[in-house]
């Protein structure tokens, strides 16, 4: 231990003293931690559903008529209101030829509309998610898509 004396020898010499400084440091990491998991499944159902429509049927109504009279040229097909005319026409030998109109065949259009009913299975999917906690896994049945997602 240096007496009061030399403490102030030291001071008026004009000596320099050197004050050790400290710093603390800080070292910030992160860490991932899972605080749950959340399962999500996805269930197919199927509902049954009436449908009730009108449906539209065509259909046609075909008739020959005879006609047997000379023509002098093939008549061209024609529509009667809403029916389609098809002429059909032979030859027939005479001491010459001339065209005969041997029957027109019409066809007509019929429309028609009756009501269908028929039951139809429509499917449908919801989602089924659970919250599990820390580490523990709860299992879920039903043999669907299952996921498992931290969170």
């Amino acid at each position: 231990m240096q007496s009061q004396d030399d403490d102030d020898r030291i001071a008026n010499q004009g000596a320099k003293a050197a004050i050790p400084l400290a710093e603390e440091e800080l070292a910030v990491s992160k860490q991932v931690v899972e605080t749950g998991r959340v399962k999500i499944a996805r269930l197919t159902r199927e509902r049954e559903q009436q449908i009730d429509e009108l449906l539209a049927r065509e259909t046609v109504d075909i008739s020959r008529t005879p006609i047997g009279r000379p023509i002098d040229a093939m008549p061209a097909v024609r529509e009667e209101g809403d029916t389609l005319v098809i002429p059909i026409v032979e030859e027939v030998l005479v001491t010459e030829r001339r065209l005969f109109l041997k029957e027109e065949v019409r066809v007509r259009r019929v429309r028609t509309t009756e009501r269908h009913r028929e039951s139809v299975v429509l499917r449908h999917q919801e989602a089924v998610i659970t919250r599990l906690s820390g580490e523990s896994k709860a299992e879920e049945g039903g043999g669907s898509e299952t996921t498992d997602a931290p969170g």
